[in-house]
């Protein structure tokens, strides 16, 4: 019997595959380069410094971003929300000024966790918008009414990680800059999916990865800050830049002002052919593509509502979602067991669990049922491999509803 194809939709934990430029460009480093950027005046080195330049200058094309300069290399979304976070917020607190920030309720650990902690150590405060029950969408409104006269900062997820729901970041950014408050958002599920402009939606900051929709390698990632907000911003690290090394105090230009230590240059100079694929393919070309395997999920799994069961949770159409979906079959009692069933009969790879997101599914009232199933795409599905899993979970629903008759009335 022929081994069952393996189908990988778990995007959103990272991409793969990667395109092939992504691979080269990270052997030839390897086998070729091996220098460690800023660090020596030979022409390996120039070489190895010119390809972490181009990555810059590529990401904040993509983002519409204001200068390269400002696009800070980090290990993942995590370290630069952290390094957006902490370096905001702890002046505030060292000047003993009341700080209180807003995030929402469907905010991933990687905000959610950086603002608890600061509320225990240092007494501040938080406000959690709350999401519709339905869609997990916050009101913007909500947001302009949780603004205090000392709110310092506020965080949104754009795209969830659990239901794939779309924050209206482009009404919440206005909102922020009138009040002249700093407008951080996570971009893990995004940035390489959906078209951002950074400037147009007035965002200040953007965190992001480079491995999932930016199609790079594992401990890669980017912050964006805009151009003035730097000196706001207190560096949370400080050591060995390669530049001005005669002073013994961090560079306060960008970007070495946030950027210590040896470069992941490997990992950057990959991350760098992925973001090129993105532009030269366009991401609102790859956008649509993703949202027609969006609507494929959204009419397969509709054509599957007389199936007992069976729940979509998030928005129930193509608008207002990127390519997340999670559900959750009711005969099953724990959602992994829905996924072990998916990946052994049928070859296909998703995610069950809290994903991170324990107030998501707080609001979705998963929380304390093992979470949910989720399915998350990457450029490289076409619809039938959208189609194949849409039928295969009908057929599991099917099965498990007629597990649950008593057999007389079977």
């Amino acid at each position: 019997m022929p081994p069952i194809r393996r189908l990988y939709l778990d995007n959103a934990a990272t991409s793969f595959p990667k395109p092939q430029a992504v691979y080269d460009a990270m052997m030839r480093y390897a086998t070729e380069l091996g220098a460690s950027p800023g660090r020596g005046g030979y022409d390996e080195v120039r070489q190895a410094a010119a390809l972490l330049t181009r990555c810059r200058e590529r990401i904040n094309q993509l983002i519409g971003g204001a200068s390269p300069d400002h696009v800070i290399f980090t290990l993942n979304t995590t370290d630069g929300l952290n390094l957006a976070i902490r370096g905001l917020l702890l002046p505030h607190i060292r000047a003993g000024r009341p700080v209180h920030m807003v995030t929402t309720w469907l905010d991933h650990n990687s905000i959610l966790r950086p603002f608890n902690a600061l509320c225990q150590r240092w007494g501040i405060e938080q406000t959690r918008v709350a999401c519709d029950p339905a869609t997990g969408l916050v009101d913007p409104d909500d947001i302009r009414k949780a603004i205090r006269p000392d709110t310092r900062l506020i965080a949104v997820v754009h795209g969830s990680n659990v239901t794939g729901t779309l924050q209206p970041v482009g009404r919440i950014g206005p909102i922020a800059r009138e009040h002249d408050i700093p407008f951080l958002v996570d971009g893990a599920q995004t940035v390489g999916h959906v078209p951002i402009d950074v400037q147009r939606d007035c965002i200040d900051l953007l965190a992001f990865p480079g491995h999932k929709g930016l199609l790079g390698p594992l401990g890669t990632g980017a912050l964006y800050i805009r151009p003035g907000l730097e000196q706001q911003i207190e560096s949370v690290r400080e050591g060995g830049t390669g530049s001005i090394s005669e002073h013994d105090t961090q560079p306060e230009f960008m970007p070495d002002r946030f950027e210590c230590g040896s470069h992941n240059a490997i990992g950057i100079i990959g991350l760098s052919e992925g973001v090129h694929w993105i532009l030269e393919r366009g991401v609102e070309a790859l956008w649509a593509h993703e949202r027609e395997l969006i609507r494929t999920m959204v009419e397969g799994l509709s054509d599957t509502g007389d199936v007992p069961g069976l729940t979509l949770f998030g928005p129930q159409g193509v608008g207002h979602r990127c390519g997340v979906f999670s559900v959750r079959v009711d005969a099953m009692d724990q959602p992994q067991a829905l996924s072990d069933l998916l990946e052994s009969r049928y070859g296909i790879l998703t995610r069950s669990g809290i994903h991170c997101a324990p107030l998501a599914h707080q609001t979705f009232h998963t929380h304390d049922r093992g979470g949910m199933t989720r399915f998350s795409f990457g450029p490289f599905l076409v619809k039938q491999d959208i189609k194949y899993a849409c039928d295969c979970l009908a057929q599991v629903c099917h099965e498990q509803a007629q597990s649950q008759v008593p057999t007389a009335m079977r």
